[in-house]
């Protein structure tokens, strides 16, 4: 089997890809991941994931190198990760009782054969009516501020959600497990 690369330094999609057992090293790609001018919130989820791969495809050659970035959008806005508790409440704010979409680009670069497979996956998230307090006490507790969008859902997030809808509950959390068995199926690597 091709070694696999984890092309990020989120703890969140480490555990993640824990779970294919599938052996594995990390190296976090350097790359600026501001929009374009004019690029859409799809766009920018699909080239970062492959912006990523790319970063660290020479260092590791004949591997394959996993790619992937998220982004929230709430009517038609990107919301980044906040930063700050002030940000984060903000965000939280603008969400309470809507729909904030989810999207993250994977990508799958096969250094040996220079072949990417590329996707984006969606995922919505319904969230409940929150009051101030409901959003202080959140924040105080989880402290969320390296989260898209202001919330963990593998944590107490979940508390500030109506409804989850998508194929994959794990493209919530930053890395899409189905679509990536999926993707290294089609390079002859298998999970089971």
């Amino acid at each position: 089997m091709q070694p696999l690369v984890l092309a990020s330094s989120s703890p969140y999609r480490r555990i993640l890809l824990d779970k294919l057992q599938l052996p594995y090293s990390c190296h976090s790609p350097d790359i600026d991941e501001s929009p374009y001018p004019g690029e859409n919130a799809t766009q920018l989820v699909m080239r970062l994931a492959a912006e990523k791969a790319r970063a660290v495809a020479d260092q590791h050659p004949g591997s394959v190198i996993i790619g992937s970035d998220q982004v929230a959008v709430l009517n038609n806005l990107i919301l980044g990760k906040p930063g700050t508790k002030e940000n984060a409440r903000t965000q939280l704010q603008q969400a309470s009782g809507q729909r904030v979409t989810f999207l993250t680009g994977l990508c799958t670069l096969d250094t040996l054969h220079n072949h990417a497979q590329t996707e984006v996956i969606p995922f919505y998230v319904h969230f409940r009516e929150l009051t101030a307090q409901m959003i202080e006490n959140y924040i105080d507790k989880e402290s969320p501020l390296d989260c898209a969008g202001s919330f963990k859902s593998e944590g107490l997030g979940i508390a500030l959600f109506e409804k989850l809808e998508g194929e994959d509950p794990n493209a919530l959390v930053g890395l899409p497990l189905i679509r990536l068995i999926s993707m290294l199926n089609n390079i002859n690597i298998n999970a089971v």
